[in-house]
């Protein structure tokens, strides 16, 4: 990827992320750019969507049942 690409890519993506915080989506530029690029490469949206929804709704049960970390005094 030339120097020109990577810069238009990298201004795409602090866009999406701008848009991603106003809209409050919670996303974090990294799994932004994930997203983007599942997109790109012909995943569905809406379907990508449901995926990030349903993680969300199981994210509490998930870390309960994680073993907890060592303590350390």
């Amino acid at each position: 990827m030339d120097s020109e690409a990577a810069r238009a890519a990298r201004e795409s993506l602090d866009l999406a992320f701008h848009m991603s915080n106003i809209l409050d989506t919670g996303l974090d530029r990294h799994t932004l750019s994930v997203l983007i690029a599942l997109c790109d490469l012909g995943v569905n949206p809406e379907a990508l969507a449901a995926v990030v929804k349903e993680l969300r709704k199981e994210k509490p049960s998930l870390s309960s049942s994680l073993p907890e970390a060592p303590s350390f005094p």
